[in-house]
């Protein structure tokens, strides 16, 4: 009888964490959905920045003029053209990926289009984030980059990119004694 009575609780908790699993799996791709179709609507427009952070290092970027470009949009991958003055060497790329999250990759190219030597860098999300905010922690091709390539500094890295419609576009870079963060005014879409 005892043997039948931890058999029926055991299936019980069994059939409950089969549920929690797809719901929580539910919810984050909700969240992040909610997020892309964000990113999308702001598609075609281009935003002025400006540097929010105050560390030294970022003086050179402070001092440019600062464009963003939401284009090459679809349900599944945002491409967004970062200009710091006339650098346009950078692009960030937001896509789903096969683990059901999403993923922040750095295309960074050299003026004659070809790859930077640190290039495709980025990170996956590990939580559900929320339709405003994500956030992605380095993954271990970044970290084989970095390594290879004398940027060991940025092996625990986690960048993060903000949506807050009619307001402000954020991207930031967060480790140990660094964050970077440059916000774009979404309230007044550039031309030029």
């Amino acid at each position: 009888m005892k043997h039948n009575a931890f058999l029926t609780v055991l299936a019980a908790v069994s059939a409950t964490v089969a549920l929690a699993v797809p719901a929580q799996a539910q919810t984050q791709a909700a969240a992040q959905s909610a997020f892309m179709t964000q990113l999308n609507a702001l598609c075609g427009q281009r935003f002025e920045g400006r540097v929010v952070t105050t560390d030294a290092a970022d003086a050179d970027f402070a001092s440019q003029r600062l464009l963003m470009h939401v284009r090459d949009c679809a349900a599944d991958e945002v491409r967004i053209p970062f200009w710091v003055g006339e650098d346009h060497s950078r692009t960030w790329v937001i896509s789903r990926n096969d683990a059901g999250g999403l993923t922040l990759k750095h295309d960074h190219r050299d003026p004659d289009g070809t790859e930077h030597t640190l290039h495709w860098y980025g990170g996956d999300t590990t939580s559900e984030g929320s339709a405003e905010r994500q956030d992605f922690p380095v993954d271990q091709f970044s970290i084989d980059l970095f390594n290879a390539n004398n940027a060991s500094v940025s092996t625990t890295n986690v960048w993060a990119v903000e949506v807050h419609p009619a307001q402000t576009f954020a991207y930031e870079l967060r480790r140990a004694n660094r964050h970077f963060r440059v916000e774009f005014d979404l309230t007044q879409p550039v031309n030029d």
